[in-house]
């Protein structure tokens, strides 16, 4: 009893002092003129000098000083250097470039060029484009499917016509082959990742692409020089003719046995040539180049191979639609097509079923039956295999 007392005198004790040692610096307190109101009144203490309120056309240094930390010039000036492009001391073009300009793009938010270009590509010419794709392919497995091979109606005489001659051939295949390889390795760069990628890993379809990547550079000068080879060939017989509108009213000869008359080249090989070989052909060939850097003269600036990179993609994409049908109906879609390709010549039967407009030609002199000599013995029949 007596020790708790004793504690608790002890603390009394101890606040009576705590309170005595207090009250200078409470009268201090109290006393006129110091309080926080007052305080603030006076004003910021002697020798203080505020801070310059920021402008918004302040230098990156300026602002450091008007308020230390905010570096708002020095980030606006980077994404500006698309209009007006920085100081560096690295030799080369746009190197003071560091965000392009900003533009819109059919198919985009407006937004810098850059990001502009990848929403395109990714957003727009990828996924519509492999459907293209997919639905050419898909809707030829189908006609085969429910008409199989077109053609094969009329019996052979066993007489041959000359269809193509060897250079005719020659500047086909050329081109055919260059086709295959940028079609090829153009698929697996666009769309590789979705169907190679998962199977093969990453190592070997990085180094597959890399492969193909090199093989579709060096392959499109190829097929830009035997593409105009083959424009300058064949454009003579692809002038619309005679015939060509009642070929399209007939339906291309798909939707009976009996094929409608056509010249040497019918009105679906002639929309073929003017929109897929000439048009996209000729489009694809200017944007490529575009893209290896071999027309002289140009900047190559980064939107500019932006805009010719969708231009190629786009045409791309198209040309490889438009081939595939080309291509079907040449081997497995039209009995006989494909001899005339690989020998140069066809059966004289085959010539009457599909382009008997061009064998009255042939017939009447107007059109020679072996083309590599001309006149030689022009409208006349050779004999020989039939190759239907």
């Amino acid at each position: 009893m007596t020790a708790r007392l004793s504690d608790v005198l002890r603390r009394l004790a101890l606040f009576a002092l705590l309170g005595l040692t207090s009250l200078p610096l409470l009268a201090q307190q109290a006393s006129p003129g110091t309080t926080a109101a007052d305080a603030d009144a006076k004003g910021p203490p002697a020798g203080f000098v505020a801070p310059a309120e920021p402008m918004p056309d302040e230098t990156n240094a300026q602002r450091a000083k008007s308020q230390p930390g905010n570096n708002a010039p020095f980030w606006r000036a980077v994404r500006e250097t698309g209009t007006q492009e920085g100081v560096v001391n690295l030799p080369g073009t746009e190197q003071g470039v560091l965000v392009q300009k900003f533009v819109q793009y059919p198919g985009s938010a407006k937004t810098n060029a850059g990001e502009a270009w990848r929403q395109v590509r990714n957003q727009w010419i990828i996924p519509y484009g492999g459907a293209l794709l997919f639905v050419m392919a898909l809707a030829l497995a189908l006609l085969y499917w429910r008409k199989g091979p077109l053609g094969g109606h009329v019996p052979e005489t066993g007489r041959v016509v000359e269809r193509f001659t060897p250079f005719e051939r020659a500047a086909h295949w050329a081109n055919a082959g260059a086709f295959v390889a940028l079609a090829v390795s153009g698929v697996v760069m666009a769309f590789g990742k979705f169907f190679l990628l998962p199977v093969l890993g990453g190592t070997l379809f990085g180094w597959l692409s890399y492969l193909l990547k090199n093989i579709h550079n060096f392959a499109g000068p190829l097929f830009a020089v035997s593409l105009v080879i083959v424009i300058v060939t064949f454009i003579r017989d692809n002038f619309p003719a005679r015939g060509d509108l009642a070929w399209l009213m007939g339906g291309a000869g798909v939707f009976g046995d009996k094929q409608v008359p056509s010249d040497r080249f019918n009105a679906g090989e002639k929309i073929i040539f003017w929109f897929g070989v000439f048009v996209l052909g000729l489009i694809s060939i200017g944007s490529g180049l575009v893209l290896d850097k071999l027309l002289p003269g140009l900047a190559y600036l980064r939107g500019d191979m932006q805009i010719a990179h969708m231009i190629h993609a786009v045409s791309a994409v198209l040309i490889v639609t438009v081939f595939m049908l080309h291509i079907y109906l040449g081997t497995v879609g039209i009995t006989g097509a494909y001899q005339g390709m690989k020998t140069g010549y066809v059966g004289e039967g085959w010539a009457q079923e599909h382009h008997s407009l061009w064998l009255d030609k042939v017939r009447a002199n107007r059109d020679p039956a072996q083309r590599q000599d001309g006149a030689g013995n022009a409208g006349a029949l050779g004999p020989g295999t039939s190759h239907a």
